[in-house]
């Protein structure tokens, strides 16, 4: 696992990044790595600047950028700051431990002076990379006390669906897609007449959000406000991190989406679709041209992001598996694209304080528990 540096490679150094050419620099670095994210773009930091802090550390071999991590810290009652790392750390070697540790070394003196209590990661990196599991154990690293074992695994979702890009035409794109999905795909556009809002700006936001809470309340979950998608936008799609897409039937907005892009990289992040005219298939005509889309950008691979955990078992059946599990049927959608299944090392902690940690994992929800209690009497 351990890689040492040659007596005549570069020095190791690690620091804050600030300025336009380390904000380029940072940027250009995200989108080249494989395990590179969007949440770690040097943007993101803003998009939660109302409650988070960014930090982004920047790790140089010589005047080489070769890895580093947007941080975000927030301060949270009765257990101080925290750490946050979406999708992060990055390095261009994982087997590179020497630079790892480096790293590591300058996030743990930043959270000393923070007075931070914990530190949680995510990357994208395979579950098939033992070795980097096996890497953060070493480290400290553990997974988080409390894990979400209802939704897609994680704070960030642990289970994603992927679509390969790479090489293959529209044709061959659609040929790998399950016969009812192309079936839908043509009936939207050519029998229905579905068609693709073009030159779409900040102001469609409004109606981007109208339909989010029709989904929220069809699909019962809490969407976010108008304020976080301005929030989005103006952060992002400037900086051509992001792309509004909305269908159209009969003069009336059906479904929208924001999809995120850096290097070679796309993903399908916020969906919405109205109660209305669902039968002219508005939601399979949008994915195909968000997928055209991210092929025409040159990407390798295109993310429709989270989807269950819950896998089948030896001796389950299909509809076992859909009894417990609500999101079975967002399983089948994203599968019907032809697209692989790919499963995440998922979080990890690293503990820096015990009580703050503590606070934070068993104290709070416990709280918070006793509090709804209290409210409900």
């Amino acid at each position: 696992m351990t890689s040492s540096p040659s007596a005549s490679s570069p020095p190791l150094s690690v620091r804050e990044l600030s300025g336009d050419t380390d904000h380029a620099a940072w940027n250009s670095f995200v989108g080249r790595v494989p395990e590179g994210d969007v949440l770690q773009a040097w943007e993101w930091g803003g998009v939660k600047g109302a409650d988070w802090s960014p930090i982004r550390l920047g790790l140089f071999r010589g005047e080489t950028l070769s890895g580093g991590c947007l941080i975000l810290r927030r301060k949270v009652p009765l257990v101080g700051n925290f750490y946050y790392a979406p999708r992060g750390p990055l390095l261009d070697d994982w087997g590179d431990e020497t630079a790892f540790t480096a790293l590591l070394a300058a996030i743990q003196d930043r959270a000393a002076k923070d007075k931070a209590g914990f530190l949680t990661i995510d990357p994208a990196v395979s579950i098939e990379r033992t070795e980097v599991t096996a890497l953060f154990t070493k480290h400290g690293f553990a997974p988080p006390a409390t894990t979400d074992v209802q939704g897609f695994g994680g704070i960030q979702p642990r289970c994603v669906m992927q679509l390969d890009l790479a090489g293959r035409s529209e044709a061959e794109l659609l040929a790998a897609f399950k016969p009812q999905v192309r079936r839908n795909i043509k009936l939207a556009f050519e029998k229905h007449g579905v068609e693709m809002v073009e030159n779409l700006t900040r102001a469609d936001l409004k109606i981007f959000n109208e339909l989010m809470q029709v989904t929220g309340e069809r699909n019962g979950f809490r969407p976010r406000p108008l304020s976080y998608f301005e929030t989005l936008w103006d952060n992002l799609v400037p900086a051509g991190l992001a792309k509004l897409f909305m269908t159209r039937y009969e003069g009336q907005i059906l479904s929208g989406a924001l999809c995120f892009i850096i290097g070679d990289k796309a993903w399908y992040v916020y969906g919405e679709s109205s109660n209305e005219h669902r039968n002219v298939m508005p939601n399979y005509a949008m994915q195909w041209a968000m997928i055209k889309w991210a092929r025409d950008a040159g990407c390798a691979w295109y993310d429709f992001r989270g989807v269950s955990p819950r896998r089948r078992q030896e001796g389950e059946s299909a509809a076992d598996v859909e009894k417990e599990d609500h999101l079975q049927g967002l399983n089948r959608f994203k599968e019907g694209f032809g697209t692989r299944y790919v499963e995440y090392i998922g979080e990890f902690d690293l503990v820096y304080n015990k009580a703050a940690y503590w606070a934070y994992t068993k104290g709070k929800p416990a709280a918070q528990k006793l509090a709804r209690k209290l409210k409900g009497r």
